[in-house]
């Protein structure tokens, strides 16, 4: 299994505007290969920003790349940059291989 996480600093007072932005977009991930689960995880609130990442998982690394290069990416990405002034910097990737 391959675990996928983008983490995200939201600016205070926007954070029911990124959870919707992510509650009301298509990721078209029902229909990946690969793919098996989504959450959208809220963090600590901090005087600077509240963190929030988005965890996916994965059967393994060569799906969530297949992912990355497919059209489907591109079309659950093509809205992302219209709220970009709720950000605090872009969002840092951590992929994780399971070892147990």
């Amino acid at each position: 299994m391959f675990i996928a996480m983008n983490r995200f600093k939201i600016k205070p007072g926007c954070e029911q505007d990124f959870i919707d932005i992510w509650k009301n977009r298509d990721t078209y991930l029902d229909s990946v290969p690969g793919f098996q689960s989504f959450q959208l995880l809220q963090g600590a609130k901090q005087e600077e920003y509240t963190l929030f990442a988005s965890h996916s998982t994965w059967e393994n690394e060569q799906a969530f790349e297949d992912w990355t290069k497919s059209e489907s990416f591109r079309k659950a990405h093509a809205n992302a940059r219209s709220a970009k002034d709720i950000y605090l910097g872009p969002p840092q990737f951590e992929g994780f291989k399971t070892v147990l």
